[in-house]
């Protein structure tokens, strides 16, 4: 795709802030209907056609639902075009989702995005129409709750404009806001919402799109949509001073900002109780600015003007960067941090490559909250050291189906009372789906499982997330034996190829421990663990096995599906059974 920006196209780029909001925010209206399946696909396998409202599952049947329990994947059609329309809303479920934050909160697991929606139909609301919120007890079935806001605060024109007039430039009287990636948590009994307004303006005649800011808000009843706004948090820096703004052509990609504010998340620090801001897009890298618990504001605030003469006295006030993909860049594929705690280590979760279509997640971890973060092989992403692995997501597509792609800037979470971890994203569907030129401007909310996988067969307890290759359904998680792994399989590759789905290749797990098709050797299950290790070509790789549903099967149904990586691959590797 090749965005049109004021300086010309930029193949293959997520788009400079001044005209973010374009690449999304703009959709065309329906223009298909989907057919919409009306019965509830009970979970049994994938030979039993059944439908209704639910099978009762017994133990052993491969299909989960130990104890006679029932469930029942989703049968909404991933084309939601046909349901796209205001009027329909309550109908959406996970459609309409971009950049999404998840929290659970009073009962709940809550979930706000990025303004988007088919044809901007959110827009059309009377209330909460900026930041659209969801809501769901099981992360399955979701309903919609309004957003924050219904305009800008006054806040972000005032200090837009006051900052402005210390360079020298007339005020914007009617600024051109995007609102984008916010994040939500629960801190003292609140749910706090940290958002992004984005001015879709320049700096002047021949700069840079002008600056981002972060705002906060807070609410002690979502469902309501009544948030107190608390303002102003953080805006974009640069080192590069008040006169520094104009670009000496139009090529130059170096980028004005130093940090850009916005797709913050927040975390609070296991070891020493301080909160967290990480707030970075594609400018240089991804900052960590300490936060006040009680008032949500940095410790340091005021934060001064937001430039300075040297990197240093700006990272003092805006924070430290910890990480960064290419050092040496202004202008760099990566944004969108988030950052856990889980056993020992701080994981930093983010996007790579455009949002249309390249979309993928990469992970680095740290000892350390401010780093230095390593990838899997060793590199420094807090240095800059280049691409980083496992890749947590990528464009895919298996044999049924359309797949998905742009499947990037997540948020990860704990289950609520219980030991998974989830990863949410959206997914969005390629172009010219069904005939519609605009299908990839449809995006659906993806929960995923993630699981923790082996860095080698010979480290098995360095353990690293990838998310599993099928959304989750709530399929019960039985015990799965190695008989229960014989059979026809799809295996997918997921190395890195920019822009493109890696697609599947059927595979063949055999009776007796060989494997057939497109992958050749032989293979061993740990029952315990749930791993299936593969040896292939002398080289052993260790996936995680779960039970998911297939959502490309017609009827949908319960299966069984892997997930892992090798540290020496610089891919993961995907499978889902289907016979």
């Amino acid at each position: 795709m090749t965005f049109q920006g004021d300086e010309g196209p930029v193949e293959g780029l997520r788009l400079p802030v001044f005209i973010k909001e374009k690449s999304i925010m703009r959709f065309a209206e329906i223009l298909t209907k989907a057919f919409f399946v009306a019965a509830a696909l009970a979970v049994v396998s994938c030979e039993d056609p059944s439908v209704g409202t639910g099978i009762q599952l017994g133990p052993g049947t491969g299909s989960g639902g130990e104890n006679g329990s029932e469930v029942v994947i989703p049968d909404y059609d991933d084309d939601y075009s046909a349901i796209a329309g205001w009027g329909d809303h309550n109908k959406w479920n996970l459609a309409n989702v971009h950049d999404p934050s998840i929290e659970y909160y009073d009962g709940y697991y809550y979930m706000y995005c990025t303004d988007a929606s088919y044809g901007n139909e959110h827009l059309k609301a009377t209330t909460g129409r900026h930041f659209p919120g969801k809501r769901s007890k099981d992360l399955v079935n979701w309903t919609y709750v309004p957003g924050p806001m219904n305009d800008a605060p006054a806040w972000v024109k005032d200090s837009l404009n006051a900052i402005r007039g210390r360079m020298n430039l007339a005020p914007i009287d009617k600024p051109n806001y995007g609102y984008w990636a916010p994040v939500v948590r629960a801190v003292d009994g609140k749910l706090r919402m940290y958002y992004c307004i984005v001015i879709d303006n320049l700096i002047g005649t021949g700069g840079w799109g002008e600056r981002a800011f972060i705002g906060m808000c807070e609410t002690t009843g979502p469902i309501n949509g009544k948030w107190e706004d608390k303002g102003y948090v953080v805006c974009s820096s640069s080192d590069k001073g008040r006169d520094g703004w104009k670009r000496p052509n139009a090529n130059d990609w170096n980028g004005y900002f130093y940090y850009n504010a916005i797709d913050p998340t927040y975390l609070v620090d296991d070891s020493s109780g301080k909160h967290y801001l990480i707030y970075g897009s594609w400018h240089s890298g991804f900052a960590l600015l300490e936060i006040d618990p009680e008032s949500g504001k940095p410790v340091n605030a005021p934060l001064g003007d937001p430039w300075a003469d040297s990197v240093e006295d700006l990272t003092a006030r805006y924070g430290i960067r910890v990480g960064t993909r290419t050092a040496a860049s202004r202008w760099q594929g990566s944004e969108a941090p988030e950052v856990i705690y889980k056993d020992g280590y701080y994981y930093l979760f983010m996007a790579y490559d455009g949002l249309d279509v390249p979309y993928n997640t990469r992970v680095v971890r740290s000892e350390k909250i401010e780093g230095p973060y390593y990838d899997i092989t060793g590199r420094n992403f807090t240095n800059g050291r280049g691409d980083c692995y496992p890749i947590v997501t990528h464009p895919y597509k298996f044999s049924e189906g359309y797949g998905w792609v742009g499947i990037a800037h997540c948020c990860v979470f704990p289950e609520h009372n219980g030991d998974d971890w989830f990863y949410s994203s959206q997914g969005r569907l390629p172009a010219n789906v069904g005939g519609n030129p605009n299908s990839n401007a449809i995006m659906m909310g993806h929960v995923r499982r993630l699981v923790w996988c082996p860095a080698s067969a010979d480290e098995p307890g360095n353990l690293w997330p990838v998310a599993l290759p099928e959304r989750y359904a709530g399929v019960p998680d039985d015990k799965i034996t190695k008989e229960d792994l014989v059979g026809r399989w799809e295996h997918i590759n997921l190395a890195y190829s920019y822009a493109n789905q890696q697609t599947s290749k059927e595979m063949v797990l055999k009776s007796d421990g060989t494997m057939a098709g497109a992958l050749k050797g032989t293979w061993t299950f740990d029952e315990t663990k749930k791993w299936l290790t593969f040896n292939v070509d002398g080289k052993k790789v260790v996936v995680c096995v779960e039970r998911e549903a297939d959502w490309e099967a017609s009827p949908r149904c319960a299966t069984i599906v892997y997930a892992g990586t090798e540290k020496s691959l610089n891919a993961t590797w995907w499978g889902k059974k289907v016979q």
